[in-house]
């Protein structure tokens, strides 16, 4: 690691109240550099999403929820960009710190970073791109852009004030209900989801393990969108998930086999925990998209 690139800043382990037994590790790596970013168009218009998903569905821990803001990004031609709202602010944050001010601002809490997941939709014209930074590496794979089989439902909601028309669908392994409002005749959406009369307002599984909700709205914006200048390992999807799982079952050990580093894993005073390392752990959440195993 290069002593000053990257601050290692956060070790948890989350375990079971009632059995003690290991349901998440997490690891955050802050880093104090912003890579460079190519711009591939203006923006028109953007939309802020709370973006909300359980990180544990068997009930075994009480900080079960992860939250994030999520900003959609649309731009000429069906160009859109959808990425982590929490992040831009970071980065900002970095690009105009000094080294001591990014050092004060890591033990301050303030460089904690939201989704790394970043979703292009046309882009290339007629694909999806999705880019996500895992631990230390970045990976990128293409997809055709999706086709969700919609089907439109009798119910309505108010949203930002714009009523809001229901469907669902069926994609990869979640049935999804959304809303959408023909008010806002674009037809896209938070994540993946696009392809109806009108931008989708809110979205949600049906066990509620993932929920999108639109929580403001630029008319009239003037962000770039862009993309980092990184270099990518350009994967197929089921490869991006399969490396994803090996990370989030033991990041720590994901870490030394990638980086050739090394974690110290301790408790709150300080004593050594040698059994961090201990086998994977079995995720008690499932990704987004649940036909990734082969």
């Amino acid at each position: 690691m290069k002593k000053g690139f990257y601050i290692l800043a956060l070790v948890t382990i989350t375990s079971s109240i009632a059995t003690g037994k290991v349901m998440r590790r997490s690891l955050s790596i802050f880093q104090s550099t912003v890579p460079e970013t190519e711009t591939l168009a203006p923006e028109n218009m953007e939309f802020v999403y709370d973006y909300r998903c359980k990180v544990d569905t068997t009930g075994s821990i009480e900080d079960s929820i992860s939250s994030d803001n999520m900003l959609l990004q649309i731009g000429p031609e069906g160009l859109s960009k959808f990425s982590s709202y929490k992040n831009l602010t970071v980065d900002s944050l970095l690009m105009r710190s000094t080294h001591e001010q990014i050092a004060e601002a890591a033990i301050e809490g303030k460089l904690s970073n939201g989704e790394f997941m970043t979703i292009y939709k046309n882009y290339p014209a007629g694909r999806l791109t999705h880019t996500e930074k895992i631990c230390q590496d970045w990976f990128r794979y293409e997809e055709e852009m999706p086709r969700l089989d919609w089907e439109l439902t009798d119910s309505t909601i108010n949203v930002l004030g714009y009523e809001c028309q229901g469907a669902r669908c069926n994609f990869r392994g979640r049935e999804w209900t959304v809303f959408y409002t023909e008010d806002i005749p674009l037809m896209d959406g938070p994540w993946k989801l696009h392809g109806l009369p009108g931008l989708i307002m809110k979205a949600t599984d049906e066990k509620g393990d993932y929920t999108f909700e639109c929580i403001g709205i630029k008319s009239k914006a003037d962000r770039p969108i862009t993309i980092y200048k990184v270099p990518f390992n350009n994967v197929a999807r089921h490869e991006y998930y399969d490396t994803k799982h090996r990370y989030e079952i033991n990041p720590y050990a994901y870490y030394e086999a990638t980086t050739g580093g090394h974690i110290s894993v301790v408790d709150e005073a300080g004593n050594p925990l040698p059994d961090a390392y201990d086998s994977p752990i079995e995720l008690p959440y499932g990704f987004i998209e649940l036909d990734w195993k082969r």
